[in-house]
């Protein structure tokens, strides 16, 4: 038993990357599934970028076609996870169905909304909020948004109001209005941007109907409603100072989806992205499968099938060769009697006397019999005391009483046999 490594390559062992894309390809279709079953609770019917004139689809498509980075969230989390000093988050109307709660005996709506504002200007950010759905009011930064609604004139409609020239910046134009537009409530801390003087009295205070502030190192703009972002204002009226003063030179425009109901369920899927776990999924991918294809067969590296080829490698741990060559696709019960045929092709002579040896023949018997690790070891030794005796190595069996070589060797000495 030699160790011929001149003719050995690496094979393939088919069965474990069988397996394992198998496995891989039923997980995966389960996710696809599980993907298609989150989008089909979605729908973009209430979306803020929807494609119809009631939409700002184009809006966003500007920002894009300028160079800006616009990112579309259905997880109102995410806005924690952006550089808040690049970002200039929109809040398009729409409200959360389900942020409200009762707290001594009061009916409290977008306490959620208020505290995400709260975290995202704390932290330097730039908000636009148009159309806000309720009453909103930050008692740790001091600041307040609310649209007013007063009695409209049986004449009145759609109309355009003139920018303030000393807070936007040239070449800002008109803003347009719809028919029953409400307007802000705001103090000496907003900044007007867009107002109109009443109608009824011309000595009352003006309309506000865009306003800003700083709070802290962030900035709030508030809008009192959306007719001027819509599609069709858009076409007739695309008014780009006013939407690159809105972004404020920030390269990220973040847009809330989840105020119109796109939510996205909270599966696996979700907690990849959330947490941004898509670098661990794929180690975990590839661990999974090099395991199954370990389990099924390695990829091993032994000798060509040609008939010369050795199977069994001299001075080979007895563990080892069986596991090698069970990894040869060998059915367990056909090793040793495979470990045999190969001995008994290339050594006949030997193979022979151990088989027909009065003493070697039934050990040979019960070495094929046992497990294969077992019979491989005394498999080995039997060819090793073969080899061994073959070369004059092996003690010489004692002579029986009264035998022939008896007779001779007092023959020899001139003795007598009775």
């Amino acid at each position: 038993m030699f160790d011929n490594r001149s003719g050995e390559n690496v094979v393939l062992n088919w069965r474990g990357p069988l397996l394992a894309a198998g496995i891989f390809a039923a997980v995966f279709g389960v996710l696809l599934l599980m993907a298609r079953e989150n989008e089909s609770k979605t729908s973009d019917m209430a979306s803020s970028l929807r494609e119809d004139p009631y939409g700002t689809s184009l809006l966003f498509d500007s920002y894009h076609r300028a160079g800006y980075d616009v990112k579309r969230s259905d997880d109102q989390d995410t806005l924690s996870d952006e550089n808040a000093r690049r970002v200039t988050a929109f809040f398009i109307g729409g409200y959360s169905s389900d942020d409200w709660k009762f707290e001594r005996g009061k009916l409290l709506m977008g306490e959620k909304f208020r505290g995400r504002l709260e975290n995202f200007l704390a932290r330097g950010g730039r908000v636009v909020l148009v159309a806000p759905a309720w009453k909103m009011k930050s008692e740790s930064q001091g600041w307040e948004i609310e649209n007013v609604w007063g009695a409209v004139a049986k004449d009145s409609g759609p109309a355009w109001i003139s920018p303030n020239v000393s807070a936007l910046p040239p070449g800002t134009e008109k803003m347009y209005l719809g028919s029953e537009a409400p307007w802000l409530q705001t103090d000496d801390a907003w900044t007007a941007l867009y107002s109109a003087p009443t109608a009824a009295e011309a000595n009352s205070s003006a309309h506000v109907y865009m306003a800003m502030r700083k709070i802290g190192e962030g900035e709030l703009i508030a809008a009192s409603q959306q007719s001027f972002l819509l599609n069709e204002a858009i076409k007739t009226n695309p008014n780009p100072a006013l939407l690159d003063f809105l972004a404020g030179g920030r390269q990220v425009i973040w847009v809330d989806e989840t105020l119109h109901g796109m939510h996205q369920g909270q599966g696996v899927l979700w907690l990849v992205q959330r947490y941004r776990l898509q670098t661990a999924l794929l180690l975990f991918w590839a661990t999974l499968l090099v395991l199954l294809w370990t389990m099924s067969g390695d990829l091993v590296r032994r000798p060509v099938r040609v008939r010369d080829a050795p199977m069994i490698r001299y001075s080979e741990n007895a563990g080892a060769a069986a596991q090698r060559l069970l990894q040869r696709s060998v059915a367990p019960g056909q090793v040793l009697a495979q470990c045999w045929e190969e001995f008994r092709r290339r050594s006949p002579q030997d193979a022979q006397a151990i088989a027909s040896g009065p003493r070697t023949g039934p050990r040979l018997l019960s070495a094929l019999a046992q497990p294969p690790v077992e019979g491989y070891k005394q498999l080995s030794q039997l060819i090793a005391e073969r080899r061994a005796s073959a070369k004059g190595l092996a003690r010489p069996e004692r002579a029986e009483p009264n035998s022939s070589n008896n007779v001779k060797e007092e023959s020899s000495r001139g003795g007598t046999v009775a």
